[in-house]
């Protein structure tokens, strides 16, 4: 099974929710700002950055397109 990353720029999000309309096994609204946050995301630097299963990928292709900001990236 290959590694596939997926990183977000939390400090752009607008919190439109589309992320989280795609693929809610990977994203919640955080209460305290409204923002959608990468579940497991650990922070570097700017961005947050977490692992995905393959069974996820394709929820999170659509979240990245749906996102308007274009602040969800996936390597792997």
């Amino acid at each position: 099974m290959r590694a596939i990353k997926i990183s977000q720029d939390r400090k752009a999000c607008i919190g439109c929710h589309a992320c989280i309309m795609s693929a809610p096994q990977t994203w919640f609204i955080d209460p305290k700002d409204g923002k959608s946050t990468l579940v497991g995301g650990k922070r570097k630097g700017a961005l947050y950055v977490a692992g995905i299963f393959e069974c996820d990928l394709e929820a999170n292709l659509r979240a990245a397109k749906a996102c308007p900001m274009r602040i969800i990236k996936i390597a792997g």
